[in-house]
């Protein structure tokens, strides 16, 4: 009898210990922007540049940080609808199939204009080598 109660109780505590720990899992936020690169590759006749091609996906009512890109970028959106927000500007909307450009060092936030759906882009970076894909502004 002993034996069984302390089963029972040990079960619910491992129950109420996973139950806490799938909540959070659950509920822990989403980031707001995943970058994956497709490829990244020197190029050829022009020392010292490299080029990135990345699948960029902003999750569902979210927006980005300020941050810049240190060399130059073209984007086309594939999916969802985005406000994009350049420093000195008015927000642009972009819907899929538009074109964008980036200069170098263009300070800017990317918001995701649906609460429900994700927004993805293909990105293409030219910059120098080595250096990182996007910089954070505070």
């Amino acid at each position: 009898m002993k034996r069984t109660g302390l089963l029972l109780s040990l079960t619910l505590i491992v129950g109420i210990a996973l139950g806490v720990i799938g909540t959070q899992v659950l509920n822990a936020q989403q980031a707001p922007m995943k970058r994956t690169v497709l490829i990244k590759t020197d190029l050829a006749g022009i020392e010292g540049k490299e080029a990135v091609l990345a699948l960029v996906e902003f999750a569902p009512g979210a927006a980005t940080e300020p941050h810049y890109h240190p060399g130059e970028e073209l984007a086309y959106l594939l999916e969802g609808s985005i406000s994009f927000e350049a420093k000195g500007r008015p927000p642009v909307t972009f819907k899929p199939g538009d074109t964008f450009h980036q200069p170098p060092k263009q300070v800017h936030r990317v918001k995701n204009l649906s609460a429900t759906m994700p927004a993805k882009a293909l990105a293409f970076t030219i910059s120098e080598k080595d250096l990182p894909l996007t910089v954070p502004v505070k």
